[in-house]
């Protein structure tokens, strides 16, 4: 099937909060799909929901087919990996340590990993390039590092589905961009269905395949970088003033923030 998932009308939230309400759309197998809006607009909320963290108020989600909420946990855990913010690892494990915890999914209780196991870490290390840093502690390594050894782990676990919750939030530029090409590579390579939350349209518009606009917990708008990324939307949804530009490298929308001004200070533009 092409598409992954399927999500109907899904609604959510905290208590008597609701965050998300009547969300629906696709994600389909060998995309990545982008899900951007304002902070507290429920994107986060929206992983969340997907991986059954939070109890869905009503709507469903299938998973090639499959209601999700019906699924044994461990079931889900083999076909969805979680990429968060920033992976807490609190003990000093090493990188190798941490890949082969994605295993977890699919090994008995008290079952040691296999040299099978053994293999498939090592495949995920090598396709993230952190293989050459196996041995070392995950807490010596660099940011940029640190986060495609939590890829590897999520890759270890053999899904088809990955959903990153701002994975790039704490890192530089350069380490932003090898996440990225990272991310593209496994889409067109193992044709894994990426959906990607971003605060930073110019990454999301570089490489993400469509994008779903959330505000208000509400999907306000889904289509393709061009097509979403537009002034109009973008003052009704982030509440700015903005220039799209066309980048000069693939022609893909990039946003230059207009800065409201007091006095006669000299005007200055900031890509976002």
């Amino acid at each position: 099937m092409d598409i992954a998932l399927h999500a109907q009308h899904l609604t959510c939230g905290y208590g008597d909060r609701p965050v998300l309400e009547e969300v629906s759309f696709d994600l389909h197998r060998g995309e990545m799909l982008g899900v951007i809006g304002p902070n507290g607009s429920g994107k986060s909320t929206l992983i969340r929901a997907l991986t059954r963290i939070l109890t869905l108020e009503s709507g469903r989600v299938d998973l090639y087919g499959q209601d999700l909420t019906a699924m044994p946990l461990r079931h889900l855990a083999r076909s969805v990996a979680v990429i968060p913010q920033q992976a807490e690892v609190p003990f000093a494990f090493s990188a190798l340590d941490v890949v082969l915890m994605g295993r977890t999914p699919h090994l008995g209780r008290f079952q040691r990993e296999s040299l099978e196991d053994l293999a498939i870490a090592h495949d995920a290390m090598e396709r993230t390039d952190a293989l050459q840093f196996k041995d070392r502690s995950l807490q010596e390594l660099s940011g940029g590092e640190r986060q495609r050894v939590i890829i590897a782990r999520a890759l270890a676990q053999q899904p088809t589905v990955l959903l990153l919750d701002e994975p790039t939030s704490y890192l530089d530029l350069n380490h932003q961009i090898e996440v990225f090409d990272l991310l593209e590579h496994l889409c067109a390579t193992d044709h894994l269905a990426v959906l990607c939350v971003s605060h930073d349209l110019n990454l999301a518009a570089e490489y993400c395949n469509r994008l779903m606009m959330i505000n208000h917990g509400q999907v306000f708008a889904t289509g393709t970088p061009d097509e979403i990324l537009t002034t109009k939307y973008i003052k009704e949804v982030f509440h700015a003033d903005v220039s799209v530009i066309n980048s000069p490298r693939t022609g893909a929308p990039q946003i230059v923030l207009i800065p409201r001004h007091s006095g006669s200070g000299s005007r200055v533009e900031e890509v976002l």
